[in-house]
């Protein structure tokens, strides 16, 4: 396992001092968001409109490796897909095996969901990546027993692990233990039942148990930091502690 930090924990930041400041954080690995609104790094149809352009963002991360990558899309239809594509033939070339996407909301047909993952995680393959599907308040992965389901039926899906979202969310107290074995990212920060975000060490994700629950599954990759500053709290050292913390649990 490696300790990675995801962009989305410097929202506003000018771009040109992001990459800086997470060396100096002394972060090795970078998990870059490919989001056609909110904070990204580039968006998916820029990646389908000018690849070259694209790739070259995307090798510009100052020596960090590229730990995931993050995508979120507005299109639908046919060119959905193409933007997708296009995204996974970029992992494939800067050698990016997770590609991290949302589930869908709540209240979307089942089978829908599935034909969509299905299509995914096809094209993922084609390229060697794999497609890891966000645990998200508010979508069809809040249930953990939900996430279950589609990893079993949708061959080769596997789930980007945010166990802030079981501990905040409306299925809280529910044992997640169960998404283990289909996870192939994760993303963290601290929570409480009643706070997405506070202050690392003051919330009730156990850091250790969950290391030791993922190396019972041979898990081998990205701990990613995903944390938006906190309000009176000073930003720098929130992530460096996290990061500390994680490391020491390696």
């Amino acid at each position: 396992m490696i300790v990675c930090v995801s962009i989305e924990s410097f929202p506003g930041q000018p771009r040109e001092e992001v990459l800086p400041t997470i060396v100096d954080l002394e972060f090795t690995s970078v998990e870059l968001p490919l989001h056609e609104q909110g904070t990204s790094w580039v968006k998916p149809s820029v990646v389908l409109s000018q690849p070259d352009l694209a790739l070259d963002a995307c090798r510009s991360t100052q020596r960090l490796s590229i730990g995931a990558f993050s995508i979120e899309q507005q299109s639908e239809g046919d060119r959905y897909y193409e933007e997708f594509t296009a995204c996974a033939k970029m992992a494939k070339s800067l050698k990016v095996v997770p590609l991290i996407v949302p589930a869908a909301e709540l209240g979307t047909p089942f089978n829908a969901e599935i034909e969509r993952l299905r299509e995914l995680v096809r094209i993922a393959s084609m390229e060697g990546c794999l497609v890891a599907l966000k645990t998200q308040i508010g979508c069809m992965t809040e249930d953990p027993d939900t996430a279950t389901v589609l990893c079993d039926n949708v061959k080769g899906l596997g789930l980007s692990l945010d166990p802030s979202h079981y501990i905040t969310g409306p299925r809280q107290g529910r044992d997640f233990s169960k998404v283990m074995p289909y996870v192939s990212h994760v993303q963290l920060r601290d929570s409480t039942k009643n706070e997405m975000h506070v202050r690392v060490g003051k919330g009730e994700v156990d850091y250790g148990r969950l290391v030791s629950q993922l190396a019972h599954e041979k898990y081998d990759r990205a701990l990613t930091v995903h944390m938006p500053p906190i309000e009176g709290l000073e930003h720098r050292a929130e992530l460096r502690k996290l990061r500390l913390l994680l490391e020491s649990l390696l």
